[in-house]
């Protein structure tokens, strides 16, 4: 499979494009990779390549990873985390990956065959986070969105840095606050339109992410005019990763992500047939 990289306003990328001959523009779908394994725009497409699709599938790199990463290593993000879980390190990358994607999706058009119509977008785990934000910012015409053990609500996530940290969050106003703009079951209300949705949760994920995961989608599903539009699969034996670790280098897909490649490969292709 032919793979192109490159930088898209200063956002690195790894583009696999639509199999087979291509005579006019494709669509696009953008995906935002995890920080747990894969963790690299790179690593992720090799995780989840989509490769039946006819669309151009376009792995953005987070920020300080892969080619973002300081001096090629961990300890710099590693020492936001300790800093601060949710306002040193979860909430900036997030929302800078959020803030920077309309001016790379620009440069993105002007440097690939990718057509004008609405974009699909993924995000898997922390980057869920990031595609409920362009969704719900609605400034990035949505024509549908996926997740994968996705962080929907932030608030959730920051108990599971308590390994790098060694203690217990401490909460304050501030923190309180961006945890409230951070939750996505909360902010559903938002969203004038809502686009197709597919959220894919492995079984053996945190179990409190599944039950947002979850309850997002019920949340979708009570407010829409098209109930169906919002689906919940559920992947069994599959744990919060989709790779091993390290998880920065391109790996040979395993059956887990194999399972979830397959579903979110149909999904799309029936997307983007309708």
């Amino acid at each position: 499979m032919e793979t192109i990289t490159g930088t898209a306003a200063g956002v690195p990328y790894t583009a696999l494009p639509p199999d087979g001959k291509v005579d006019a523009p494709a669509p696009l779908i953008v995906t935002w990779h995890m920080l747990d394994a894969p963790r690299t725009d790179a690593a992720f497409a090799a995780a989840l390549p989509m490769a039946g699709v006819p669309a151009w599938r376009v792995h953005l790199g987070m920020p300080m990873c892969g080619a973002r990463m300081v001096d090629g290593r961990l300890d710099a993000v590693l020492e936001l985390a300790r800093q601060d879980p949710l306002l040193s390190y979860l909430a900036p990358f997030a929302q800078q990956a959020a803030d920077e994607f309309p001016a790379a999706l620009a440069a993105l058009r002007d440097q690939l065959p990718i057509d004008e119509e609405p974009v699909g977008i993924l995000g898997a785990s922390l980057g869920g986070i990031v595609a409920l934000q362009v969704l719900c910012t609605e400034s990035i015409p949505v024509r549908h969105i996926a997740l994968v053990n996705p962080a929907v609500r932030i608030r959730s996530v920051v108990p599971l840095t308590e390994g790098i940290t060694g203690h217990p969050y401490e909460w304050t106003a501030e923190a309180e606050r961006v945890a409230d703009r951070l939750d996505f079951v909360a902010r559903a209300a938002e969203l004038t339109v809502a686009p197709p949705l597919l959220v894919v949760s492995g079984e053996e994920d945190h179990p409190d992410l599944r039950a947002d995961a979850a309850a997002l989608v019920d949340t979708l599903r009570h407010r829409s005019a098209q109930p169906d539009n919002a689906e919940l699969v559920s992947v069994p034996n599959l744990a919060h990763p989709l790779a091993d670790e390290p998880g920065l280098e391109p790996a040979p897909q395993s059956s887990e992500a194999k399972t979830v490649d397959d579903i979110l490969t149909q999904w799309f292709r029936r997307q983007l047939s309708s």
